[in-house]
């Protein structure tokens, strides 16, 4: 055992990931659509309804996690201000394992009864237990540190007698 592994974690962790498939998708449904409103002036709302769409391909296409003592948040890179934080109090445990896009109800930002996700392609997962029994689910590369990093930080229970 290593009695300084403490001090060789990281404080505080980041990573980006991002879906090429999804931002070609929203940049090009978007372009597209942008072209089709100002061509046919008749189905205008449909056409910014479909741009919607192409949006939210592109601010869940590319995503940044950080893990502090504070919580885990993961955001939008391309719209930070969309962002997801759960603090540490709410978190009842982490673990990551392999996880593929239908097991969590697909790409993107994902809910279904008691799991909420952000989903960009099969693997890496940091997997979170929630204290209220839900689980939030990131597919993320080197989840295995981030999920160590969420279970040193998470705060003493107390049991009850």
């Amino acid at each position: 055992m290593n009695p300084h592994a403490d001090e060789s974690t990281p404080a505080v962790w980041n990573r980006s990931q991002s879906s090429g498939w999804m931002l070609a998708v929203g940049a090009i449904l978007g372009l597209g659509l942008i072209v089709f409103a100002v061509v046919d002036k008749t189905h205008r709302s449909v056409s910014l309804a479909l741009l919607l769409a192409a949006a939210a391909f592109l601010v869940t296409g590319a995503i940044k996690v950080t893990v502090s003592p504070r919580g885990v948040t993961v955001a939008s890179a391309l719209a930070p201000f969309l962002r997801q934080h759960i603090a540490m109090d709410r978190i009842k445990g982490a673990k990551a394992r392999w996880t593929r896009p239908l097991e969590i109800g697909g790409w993107g930002y994902r809910w279904k009864p008691g799991v909420r996700a952000v989903s960009l392609r099969k693997g890496d997962a940091l997997w979170l237990e929630l204290t209220r029994g839900t689980r939030f689910v990131i597919t993320i590369d080197d989840a295995q540190t981030a999920a160590d990093l969420v279970n040193r930080y998470l705060p003493p229970r107390h049991k009850d007698h």
